[in-house]
């Protein structure tokens, strides 16, 4: 049975700071979610929020409002923002505090390690709770460089990356993960970030809290766990940031980690400048592409995008353009769904076709 999660994201939910309380929406393998704190959106429902179609999973303006309204306390706190800096805000730590003074269990998914701060860990001992840093890296010692293992597997590897943070890449693969399931196929998700990681794959590490020495084998030794222990027909990789990305160096950790044999890219159209770095412009989708193919030695196999301030029509506009432009097929899973990717899979990994107990109706 899942344990039951309320999630904090105050004035964030459906931006990009709260994208942990967004995938936590839309998919939660681990978390029942009973409800999002955020005041700006008191009163309305998080589905038709975010997807305009209504979920039952509400808002509430405060923590004892939720509290107040629930027929139970939940189980778990969930913050539920991913800022840039990573860290609590102040104002924040009473709400941490008072999440735990209800017998809450804390879930973290900041810079900020909350079991290295007194006060926190004073506080769950005196109220019996667990804090759970997300980020929280293992020690050094146990930690892997790259070995080359992955070199000798068979297995197909796509990895899903972007052109920006926060452009729904976690949100494609778990879509995707869910139609190639639905499909009959063994696959094996890995996470990479904080948010895939609260939502319950079984493999992951958050990539950006890895020392970069580490990074390569972290991931591939993910990958070889997926690969040993589920034998799945095909593994997907949850790309951070973008290989063009000047602040982030995780998308190169994750492809050289993960050897992938073909890569999707997620792009937002309309999005002119980085997320978080509104001084320097967004890569274009065809430049980005060709920075990831002489990067790596893999090809992009498919585009999806990321409907932000689009219109239907001009959705459909930009996919007949790409595929026109650029020869790539090119899709919004959350508008269309995933065959066209499915389809581009089998054409590069023909044997995975006859794995699959139900094909596609083309």
């Amino acid at each position: 049975m899942k344990k039951t999660a309320l999630i904090y994201c105050e004035n964030h939910f459906g931006t990009m700071d709260g994208k942990t309380a967004n995938g936590l929406i839309r998919s939660s393998g681990k978390y029942q979610i009973v409800g999002v704190i955020d005041r700006s959106k008191a009163g309305m429902d998080t589905g038709e929020v975010l997807e305009g179609v209504k979920n039952g999973i509400p808002f509430f303006s405060t923590l004892e409002d939720a509290v107040g309204s629930l027929t139970k306390i939940p189980n778990q706190f969930i913050y539920g923002m991913a800022p840039s800096e990573g860290f609590l805000k102040e104002n924040e730590r009473n709400i941490v505090l008072k999440a735990m003074e209800y017998g809450m269990n804390i879930v973290n998914p900041l810079h900020e390690f909350f079991t290295a701060d007194e006060e926190f860990v004073d506080a769950s001992v005196k109220y019996g709770v667990e804090i759970v840093d997300v980020r929280k890296p293992p020690l050094k010692k146990d930690m892997h460089l790259f070995s080359g293992r992955i070199l000798a597997i068979d297995t197909p590897v796509v990895a899903v990356l972007g052109t920006d943070s926060a452009v729904g890449k976690r949100t494609t693969s778990v879509i995707l993960e869910a139609a190639l399931l639905k499909m009959g196929l063994k696959v094996a998700f890995v996470a990479t970030g904080q948010t895939g990681l609260i939502q319950g794959a079984k493999y992951g590490v958050a990539i950006d809290a890895i020392p970069s020495q580490f990074m390569t084998g972290e991931i591939e030794n993910e990958v070889m766990k997926a690969c040993t222990n589920d034998q799945p027909d095909i593994i997907l990789i949850e790309g951070q940031g973008a290989l063009s990305h000047p602040a982030y160096i995780s998308s190169c950790g994750i492809i050289r980690g993960s050897r992938p044999g073909a890569v999707i890219i997620q792009h937002p159209p309309k999005r002119e400048n980085l997320g978080d770095f509104s001084f320097m412009k967004m890569p274009t989708i065809k430049s980005e592409i060709e920075l990831i193919e002489n990067f790596s030695s893999t090809k992009i196999i498919a585009i999806t995008i990321n409907h932000e301030n689009m219109s239907d029509q001009e959705i459909a506009d930009v996919i007949v353009e790409y595929e026109d432009q650029l020869n790539l097929p090119t899709t919004d899973v959350l508008k269309y769904g995933c065959d066209k990717l499915i389809a581009s899979i089998f054409e590069t990994f023909p044997l995975l076709k006859n794995k699959a107990t139900k094909l596609l109706v083309t």
